[in-house]
């Protein structure tokens, strides 16, 4: 009888939040991007677009145009890439995903703290230390600590593909560690990559939203699971003190990564 009341409640229990995540989307010559949308509309929860959500310029005639991921606007939270600046300013991204002007904000997603960073530093109003994003984070973090914290951003700290490492956001990882966040993802480069932690983040490439593919080059030492020729998402699953995470391939595709770990 105990049993079968703690399995009754067990299912009444709501669903442990969930991101969906990708970078490097569409463009009208794309069509990778039309088969992961199939994915994203399977997955309820929020979509965590990590930046270059539409190509080439980021206009609003291209979201307009070309933007296949258009059907789950209402519930995207969305980063910003280098393309969205592709007419100099991201005014089209920043109005279609109703975004602050610097394109940095943090949000609550049930027990976690999720925080978005504008990695493009110069809009952004730089990425140094004391610059005006590092300190918002510094606070940010602050305001919320004992919570479980994922952040995002387009440019990735590590990465082992053709745009590789990004030193100029060192200053942003270092607060992120600082202030005990437990997972980065970021896109940039075209596949899909997770990093063993460090400095106690554990940290994600998913530049597999379906625009193309770039080479893996020199792996990085940190480098725990890695692939260069396969469109998808990272399904992201947000528990209290803990979370999951699912590389879901596109249709006909074989690779998948999946594990689990604590917050720290």
């Amino acid at each position: 009888m105990i049993a079968t009341v703690a399995t009754a409640l067990s299912l009444l229990a709501p669903a442990a939040p969930t991101l969906v995540a990708a970078g490097d989307i569409a463009s009208c010559g794309s069509s990778g991007d039309e088969a992961t949308a199939a994915l994203v509309a399977r997955i309820p929860g929020t979509v965590a677009v990590l930046g270059d959500a539409v190509y080439e310029r980021g206009t609003a005639a291209e979201f307009a145009a070309c933007y296949s991921w258009r059907r789950f606007r209402t519930r995207t939270r969305a980063a910003l890439g280098n393309h969205e600046y592709g007419t100099g300013k991201a005014d089209a991204a920043i109005a279609y995903f109703r975004l602050p002007r610097r394109g940095y904000y943090s949000y609550e997603l049930g027990s976690w703290h999720v925080v978005v960073i504008n990695s493009n530093c110069r809009p952004a109003g730089g990425c140094a230390a004391g610059s005006p994003q590092q300190r918002w984070l510094v606070d940010d973090l602050a305001a919320h600590p004992g919570r479980c914290t994922v952040a995002y951003m387009h440019h990735p700290r590590f990465s082992s593909g053709l745009h590789g490492s990004d030193e100029t956001i060192a200053p942003l990882w270092r607060t992120l560690a600082a202030g005990g966040a437990d997972v980065v993802l970021a896109g940039h480069d075209h596949h899909y990559e997770r990093f063993a932690p460090i400095d106690g983040i554990r940290s994600f490439v998913v530049g597999t939203g379906g625009r193309s593919h770039y080479p893996v080059l020199n792996r990085l030492p940190a480098s725990a699971a890695v692939d260069d020729r396969t469109y998808g998402i990272l399904r992201l699953t947000l528990r209290p003190g803990a979370y999951d995470w699912r590389f879901v391939p596109v249709a006909g595709s074989t690779f998948g990564d999946a594990g689990s770990g604590r917050c720290r």
